[in-house]
């Protein structure tokens, strides 16, 4: 069967029944209907937030069909309770760029899923909407200010740099030019489109503690400069107590269930190659106040999603993962070790033993964080003996951990070896088989407090494997505005490709030495970190050849097909 129809032949329990497995009667939720509410903010703990185990699952670069770290997440957290953890899986919402796009829908696959999967990666509790409607309702007032010669506060239309956002992919809105058709329809400018997950409104939410420190934030974003040269914030067009207000419900982490009934929440959804790619500080918080056990994922492999929730989100939050589960596919290692995408499913064990330099970055890189990594073989039917006992072979002599997990197939029941070791590794325990004990722990990659270039190359040289890093003019001069702006502090999220460690999509394996570019620095002053931008980032993703909205129906009983 299909990943929908394993959903839809699923018997889902009432999200009451869920939150009572997390101790939580029916009047601390915010209904959505009976399978989806929302979590009112005071259910967060601090002190169960600090004694709570987080297990961060992240990933091998992946091939363009990803290497399945959702459905991963989503079975380790139904395989920890299986082995008696109580443990909650936390993560990220869809966005119907990549639903109507590519993937066709974003809520792991096979028996393990996220529930209702329909609901899910449409329009799920409105979360996306209104950050769009946030964000643009900002746009608009950039643009009233421009028109209105009474109230104009002097912003010079050439240096607005906040664009509107769009929850779909298309490619035709990057560029657009708006104000045409005469004085009443305001002024001409250049501007465009993002895709929402990319709103700096998303990366914000995902960041705030709580309705005061979401206000705070929207209100320091830079749109752009007056003509003396002094920034515009959105506090200054008196945007951000309104842009809050959008964002009162979608403030709350979602409650949602996975296939064997096991909790999950869902909340927030920026994109990893060009945002921080990992849920809220207010879901994890969640999660860690209402389990002993928490699962979260970051998007792509572990140079992108999880460098950025190490630096970023862990420091912002004040969080210290347990462990990292990376994972890895024997198809991705085929794809890293020289193999066509259309020959990924062909057994091949010379290109996975080629490949394998890839896999060995990744688990180098975890470690330079001081955690231990657990690496978790994504099992496929096309997957050979030989080329499994490869891996295994080679996680052994590089001192980590790899256990195959059948989650796609069996859901939690496949995961249990997995989740057994992964829960000792979390513990801190040695375990029977492998004897080996945990890092010293958490520690972040870089100070803060280093000048911006210098956090940039340590990500490039250590993470990536770059020689050097080079700053073009323009991005020369993004970093002399951010010393005016006294903005240095910042952490880095860097913007490059998920295809390769390096920031040429063409390079596989684990290259070394190359020069990589950093063609130019955007401020992203309300979240709070700067986007170094190597190579030629899209933040409105086009629609492939053949879209997944064309197979995606509805029937006249309002059963849908084709989310896959």
């Amino acid at each position: 069967m299909t990943d929908i129809q394993i959903a839809q032949a699923s018997t889902m329990r009432p999200i009451s029944e869920i939150a009572q497995k997390l101790g939580l009667d029916a009047d601390s939720l915010d209904w959505y209907g009976r399978y989806k509410a929302k979590l009112p903010l005071d259910l967060i703990d601090p002190e169960k937030v600090k004694n709570a185990k987080l297990i961060l699952v992240s990933a091998i670069s992946p091939t363009p069909a990803g290497e399945g770290k959702t459905t991963v997440s989503i079975g380790l957290a139904e395989g920890l309770n299986r082995v008696g953890k109580k443990t909650i899986v936390v993560l990220r919402e869809p966005s119907l760029g990549p639903v109507f796009g590519i993937k066709g829908g974003a809520t792991g696959g096979g028996y393990s899923q996220v529930l209702p999967m329909e609901d899910i990666n449409l329009h799920f509790t409105g979360d996306f909407n209104a950050v769009e409607k946030a964000h643009n309702l900002l746009a608009a007032l950039i643009d009233n200010s421009l028109q209105n010669k009474t109230r104009n506060i002097g912003i010079d239309a050439r240096t607005v740099t906040w664009k509107r956002v769009m929850d779909m992919n298309d490619r035709s809105l990057r560029e657009v030019v708006v104000g045409l058709g005469g004085t009443k329809n305001g002024i001409p400018r250049q501007a465009g489109f993002d895709i929402t997950a990319a709103s700096e409104v998303m990366a914000i939410l995902c960041l705030a503690n709580d309705i005061t420190d979401l206000k705070e934030r929207l209100g320091n974003i830079l749109i752009g400069y007056k003509y003396d040269g002094t920034p515009v914030l959105a506090r200054d067009l008196n945007a951000h107590g309104a842009m809050a207000a959008l964002l009162k419900d979608a403030l709350k982490p979602n409650l949602v269930q996975t296939i064997d009934g096991t909790p999950a929440i869902l909340h927030g959804g920026p994109f990893a190659n060009i945002a921080q790619g990992t849920n809220t500080v207010l879901a994890t918080k969640m999660g860690l106040s209402l389990a002993d056990y928490v699962v979260t994922e970051a998007g792509f492999g572990f140079d992108l999603g999880g460098e950025k929730f190490l630096d970023i989100k862990c420091r912002y939050a004040g969080l210290s993962p347990a462990t990292v589960v990376l994972v890895a596919t024997i198809r991705a290692l085929r794809y890293q070790g020289g193999v066509k995408v259309k020959d990924v499913s062909q057994p091949n064990l010379s290109a996975v033993k080629a490949g394998m330099v890839n896999l060995e970055r990744h688990i180098d890189n975890v470690k330079l964080f001081g955690l231990t990594p657990v690496v978790a073989l994504n099992y496929f039917l096309h997957d050979t003996p030989d080329e499994i006992k490869l891996v295994e072979e080679f996680c052994a002599s590089k001192g980590a951990y790899c256990v195959v997990a059948d989650v796609w197939g069996k859901g939690g029941a496949g995961a249990e070896d997995l989740a057994t070791v992964v829960a000792n590794v979390a513990d801190g325990r040695p375990t029977t088989d492998f004897g080996r004990r945990a890092l010293d722990g958490f520690t972040p990659l870089y100070d803060w407090r280093l000048p911006v270039e210098e956090k940039i190359t340590i990500i490039a040289t250590k993470i990536y494997g770059a020689g050097a890093v080079r700053f073009t003019a323009k991005a020369k001069e993004a970093l002399a505005q951010i010393t005016a702006l006294d903005l240095q502090h910042l952490p880095i999220c860097m913007a490059k490709t998920q295809k390769s460690l390096s920031d040429n999509a063409a390079l596989r394996g684990a290259p070394r030495g190359f020069e990589a570019v950093v063609r130019e620095i955007e401020i992203a002053r309300g979240a709070g970190f700067l986007i170094p931008i190597m190579g030629d980032m899209m933040r409105m993703p086009g629609l492939p050849e053949t879209p997944a909205a064309e197979r995606i129906d509805i029937s006249a009983d309002g059963t849908i097909s084709g989310l896959f």
